[in-house]
Formats: structure tokens, sequence, C-alpha cells
């Protein structure tokens, strides 16, 4: 019989990969779904997906604030505080961003949602924080972190499987200044925060402190400043971007020129019209 501790989950176990694969089969099944409709519809199923991520978000923060476990598991850093729950992590952005960037038609920002929010999930899933490591997924808490993730992952890549963005080699360094401009806004929210004592540990995409992180902490030694220590990190998302770009560019290339070969056979079989 099934209980709460068959749903244990923690990364890399089996309840991990059988939730991921969940998440990704419903991105498969939609995308094939949408294949062949008009964009407004694509944009309109992605939106409101993206609207519903977020009010299920703030559900899930609800219940994480009267949540009297996380309280105590958190309690050296000050538990639960509304102020540092806002979407405005690297993890959690693309809910709010996502909307914004397919009505706009902003290749750099959709270049950011699609390479940068799954990317911060995944590194949220994979190194879950306190509280979020080795419960029950059938917890209210559990529920909220994982789904909430999940979904900020196949939305991010839900904007190439839907059709409504291919990303060009052309378009990484606006994607890469794009990337640093909302860092650098969301490092003013957290001044601002700070400095009106409405939440002095605002501490958004990590711009003000490294809290630990070894590579923000060796990238701190090399320019020890608020923010500034953020800038080396284009050295890795570049790269990133390309190992990624580089192939589905190359697989449009050929799947241009498979169609671009068919057209004249196509012509070439179609019946003779005219007298003879």
């Amino acid at each position: 019989m099934l209980s709460f501790g068959s749903f244990v989950i923690t990364p890399f176990n089996g309840v991990f990969f059988v939730t991921f694969a969940a998440f990704i089969a419903l991105l498969v099944v939609v995308s094939l779904l949408l294949k062949g409709k008009p964009e407004k519809t694509k944009k309109t199923v992605l939106i409101t997906t993206c609207i519903v991520t977020l009010v299920g978000f703030v559900v899930y923060k609800y219940f994480l604030s009267i949540d009297s476990e996380f309280d105590v598991l958190t309690a050296d850093t000050g538990g639960f505080n509304w102020w540092g729950e806002f979407p405005l992590q690297l993890c959690n952005i693309n809910m709010i961003l996502i909307p914004i960037a397919v009505l706009k038609k902003n290749r750099p920002m959709m270049c950011f949602c699609f390479f940068l929010g799954p990317l911060g999930a995944m590194m949220a899933l994979f190194m879950p924080g306190t509280g979020f490591d080795g419960y029950s997924l059938l917890l209210p808490r559990m529920i909220g972190y994982y789904g909430t993730h999940f979904m900020v992952i196949i939305e991010g890549w839900a904007i190439v499987t839907f059709g409504l963005f291919r990303p060009k080699l052309k378009d990484l360094p606006k994607a890469a200044v794009t990337a640093l401009l909302i860092a650098f806004a969301v490092f003013c929210i957290n001044m601002l925060l700070r400095v009106t004592g409405v939440y002095k540990d605002a501490n958004y995409f990590f711009s003000v402190e490294t809290e630990g992180n070894p590579l923000l902490d060796l990238f701190h030694k090399i320019l020890p400043f608020p923010f500034l220590y953020l800038i080396p990190c284009i050295l890795i998302l570049v790269p990133y971007m390309l190992l990624i770009t580089v192939p589905l560019e190359w697989f449009e290339r050929r799947k241009l020129q498979k169609e671009d070969a068919a057209e004249p056979a196509e012509r070439n079989d179609s019946p003779a019209t005219g007298n003879d």
C-alpha cells in the first residue's frame, strides 16, 4: 500500500526521474497538439500556462508560510519571509518574463527565457534548499517546489518546441547583455529592499552576496564587489548557449535544405497542364 514514504523525492532518485519524465511528456504531447496551429493559439496556451504557474506559485508560498516544520528547518536563516519569496530568482522569473517576451517577440529576452530560466530551475532541482530534499512529494511545500521548477523548465523549452522561437548565433551577444541587464534590475530591487529596511537580506539572483556558491565565490575573489562578480558568469553562459544553439541551427539549416531540394522534385512530378 502506498504511503507518504513511498513518494520521497531527492535529486536523481526514482520519484525524481518519474516526475521529470511526466512533465517532459506533457510538453511533448502539448507541442504535438499545437503543431500547425496559429501562432496566436500557441502564445495563448503558453502565456496562460505561465499565469496558472504564477498563481500556483503564490498558493505554494502561502502553504510554505504556515508550514511549521519549514520554520523549524530554516530557523537559522530567519525562516519564511514574504519579502524574500518574490518570483525574482533565476529559477522562477520565467513566469513573468515569458509572457512579455513572446508578446513583444523580443528575441534577446526569449533567449534568456529559453537558456537561463530552465538552467536556474534545474540547478534548484538538482541542489534543493533546506526543507526540500528527502521529503514526500505529496507534502504541499514539495508539490509547490518541484511543480513550480519543473513547470519553469518546460515553459522555457516550450518557446522552441511550440515553434515561437529558434535561437541563432547572432542572438547570443544581445542575449548575454539582456541577462546582465535583468540581473542588474534585480540587483537594484535588492538594494531598494535593503536600504529601506523592508528586507535586509534581499539577495535575488545572488547579486549582493554569494551565499557560499563555489563558482560565485571564485568570481568574487576576482571582482569583490556586489553585482560585478556576476559579470564573469558570461564566460560560462556563452559556451553553454553555443553548445545548444549550434546543433539547433545546424538542424534547422538541414531541414530547410531538404525542403528546398524537395520542391523541384514535386514540381517535376506534378501533371502537365495546357493543350498538347
